[in-house]
């Protein structure tokens, strides 16, 4: 592959990864009561300050992804949020038959997830982000 293809596919790659935190941050601002009653009623404490906090990481984290600025380190609090939000928040062996497929997908989807933004922090965001920028 060539380098600019190369890069090319890299900055692509990332918008793709970003795209579901972006979209899912500012949907979580326009439904700040209903992310505070899902992260209650799975009995966590504090559900303003998680739900603030899951703003910042997947608004944050995924602009952070998108620009290629601060990658490596966006990457891997974005994989962490996946891990944490597939064990709490999807946890399909603790559910009625009825809801089990649906959850064992969107665990095994954060789980890929979080593999995809590890590979990101481990390889980096390619020559097309501001980390690169700013390393010439």
């Amino acid at each position: 592959m060539s380098p600019a293809l190369q890069n090319t596919t890299a900055l692509v790659g990332r918008i793709m990864l970003a795209l579901i935190f972006v979209l899912s941050g500012f949907n979580k601002i326009g439904g700040f009561e209903g992310t505070m009653g899902y992260i209650a009623s799975k009995g966590m404490p504090a559900p303003a300050v998680f739900a603030a906090l899951a703003i910042l990481i997947e608004l944050g984290g995924g602009l952070l992804i998108v620009f290629g600025f601060l990658t490596r380190p966006a990457a891997l609090v974005i994989a962490l949020f996946c891990l944490v939000a597939a064990f709490v928040f999807h946890n399909f062996w603790a559910v009625p038959d009825a809801q089990r497929m649906p959850q064992y997908i969107n665990f095994m989807k954060n789980i890929s997830i979080a593999g995809g933004a590890l590979l990101l922090a481990v390889f980096g965001p390619g020559a097309y982000s501001v980390d690169a920028k700013r390393r010439a």
